[in-house]
């Protein structure tokens, strides 16, 4: 596996997590989805990761949540950091 196989699969499971999070984010605007198999499994997933943004960052008008925005940024940030710390360790090895 070269330096290139793991920086593509750090983005393909970015990829995957981000998409779950923008599907969770749509079924909220859709009633009872959250409450189907899917939205849970979604929830289960999604949430834990959400819950620190939603703690610090509050509702806009008490309605407008802009968290998940703010985690999507972080996890880009996240996961650029992931590639950049395994490039520098293993660049001596390459």
């Amino acid at each position: 596996m070269t330096l290139l196989d793991v920086f593509g699969l750090i983005d393909y499971v970015k990829t995957i997590y981000y998409f779950m999070i923008i599907a969770y984010i749509f079924m909220s605007w859709v009633p009872n989805v959250r409450e189907s198999f899917v939205g849970e499994w979604l929830g289960k997933l999604v949430d834990p990761y959400l819950k620190p943004f939603r703690k610090l960052i509050p509702p806009i008008g008490g309605m407008l949540d802009i968290s998940p925005i703010v985690a999507l940024i972080a996890l880009n940030f996240v996961a650029e950091g992931i590639k950049a710390i395994i490039a520098l360790v293993l660049r001596p090895f390459v």
